[in-house]
This record gives structure tokens, sequence and C-alpha cells, in this order.
């Protein structure tokens, strides 16, 4: 068990004046088998914010707010402590389920989210001719993992390589992306098998050497879980499941289905944005 203290900023300063803005925030973690919110809140500036929350279609907690004053900046702080207590574990003989299961119209009908392709995964003509011949003669389980294993001797994590528009297709034609395009390749190639997947934002912890009550620079993250009887993770950026030091914040068909911070707004002429995560190992 890893108990987390995590501070997700956000700050938008406008070239000029907003005259009104609607937004919606999913900053706030899940309280799901795996992890505990122990307390949360999530603090707009300026205050003069009218501020309500809701859980949307996938589940994710939305902190939504408008500003109908004039406003030169807009922050967003969300501040949490979790526990996390993952275990991800090896399935035993017999309980992943046959591929011939997979593609009922049962089960077809049970993940009907998390089957079709969207607009972000979608791989490509090229990917789609590769990926069965990477799993031919294989269970679900152990495609989804020769899957895993082909991008990592494909795939480059290069840091400011892609935007959040970019697809999978993109990624993969130029061999390289941030955790988001992983995840969403990963997720389209398990798709195309017929293995339901889905996107998952949320914040990774980055060192696990560092001493409790010690600050440290995070990441907000994104990873996949798939399903092949239970559902199970993988994170396609340090190749390995989700861990202690991983926190889900929101799931979806995609990164569109659970960004951060979304909204529109009148006037502002362009802005500067800023973002940092801090993260804090309590116990």
């Amino acid at each position: 068990m890893t108990r987390l203290g995590i501070v997700h900023r956000t700050a938008y300063r406008y070239n000029r004046r907003v005259t009104l803005s609607y937004n919606e925030a999913r900053m706030t973690p899940l309280t799901e088998p795996q992890q505990v919110v122990l307390e949360s809140h999530v603090r707009v500036s300026p205050s003069q914010a009218a501020v309500s929350s809701y859980k949307d279609y996938w589940g994710t907690r939305v902190t939504a707010f408008d500003m109908q004053i004039p406003h030169e900046f807009l922050e967003v702080v969300s501040t949490t402590t979790v526990e996390v207590h993952r275990v991800e574990r090896v399935p035993a003989e017999g309980e992943i389920v046959p591929w011939e299961a997979l593609r009922s119209p049962e089960v077809e009908d049970q993940f009907s989210d998390w089957l079709p392709q969207s607009r972000l995964s979608g791989p490509g003509p090229e990917v789609l001719g590769l990926v069965p011949k990477i799993a031919d003669g294989l269970d679900p389980n152990a495609a989804a993992h020769a899957v895993f294993e082909w991008m990592r001797s494909e795939m480059r994590y290069v840091p400011g390589s892609t935007a959040v528009t970019t697809n999978a297709e993109q990624a993969w034609k130029q061999r390289e992306g941030v955790c988001q395009d992983l995840a969403h390749l990963a997720i389209g190639s398990l798709r195309s098998l017929g293995i339901p997947a889905r996107y998952i934002s949320g914040y990774l912890h980055p060192r696990s050497s560092a001493a409790i009550g010690e600050a440290v620079a995070g990441q907000s993250h994104a990873w996949l879980e798939w399903w092949d009887g239970e559902w199970r993770s993988w994170d396609p950026t340090n190749h390995k499941p989700a861990g202690d030091f991983h926190v889900t914040v929101a799931r979806g068909r995609d990164y569109r289905d659970v960004p951060p911070l979304k909204g529109i707004l009148s006037g502002g002429g362009g802005s500067h944005l800023e973002v940092s995560v801090e993260t804090t190992r309590l116990a």
C-alpha cells in the first residue's frame, strides 16, 4: 500500500480579458477496489466561479464551473490524498476466455463501449495488417503481451513529439510519441483483435525511491486496461502493469473522453498555460 498526496495546478494567463467561460475539470482520483481517496478538494480562482460536480457517463468525477465575470486569469488546483494498493494477479489456467467467447454476441454487447475504434485509437492499415500475425496462435492474454512487447521494440517515448489531437496511426507513422500516444496505439491494436480495451488517465509518482514526505515533480499520465476474462492494466510507457504509484482519475474510449481541463470562453485573445503536478509519498 502507498499513500500519496497529489497537487495538480493548471493556470491560464490570458492575453486579453475573458468575458465569460464554461469549464470542466477531471482531476479528482476515483475511489475503487484498488485505491481509496481519503480527501480531495478542487479550488478555482477567481473565487467568483459557480462550481458544481457530477459523475459523467464513464464514472469520472467532474468539477464543472462557469465564470460569468470578466477575468484575466484562471487557475484550478486539485489537492488529493489517496491510498493505492494494486495487485496485478497472474491468471490461473482456464481463467483466460477463449477467442470464441470474446467474439460472442454477449461479450460484444457487454463491452460495446470498449471494442469499436475511436477517433484517436484507430492504428491504420499497416498496424491492422501486422497485429494478427503477432497474435497468431496465442490466447488473448498472451496476444496482448505480445502486442506490448512488439510496441516496445518499435515505438520511442519522445516528449513534445505529438499533440493531444495526434491519433494512433500518426504516432505509428513517426514511431514515437508520449504516454497518451502509446496508450492509444496499444488500445487500437487490442481492439482490432476483438479484445476490449480502455484508456486510463491519472497520475504517476515517478520515483519509488523518494523518501516519505519528499515532494517530487509528478506527472499526468496515461495507460490502459484490457479484458481477457477480467480487467488487467498495462503502462506501455514504462513496460509494466500499473502499480502502487499509479493513481487512476478517469477511464474512457480515448483521451477525448478524459481531458484534465476543457472549456469554452469568450475573449482572451490567446493565453499562456502553466501546469504542474507535485506528488508526495505520505506512507
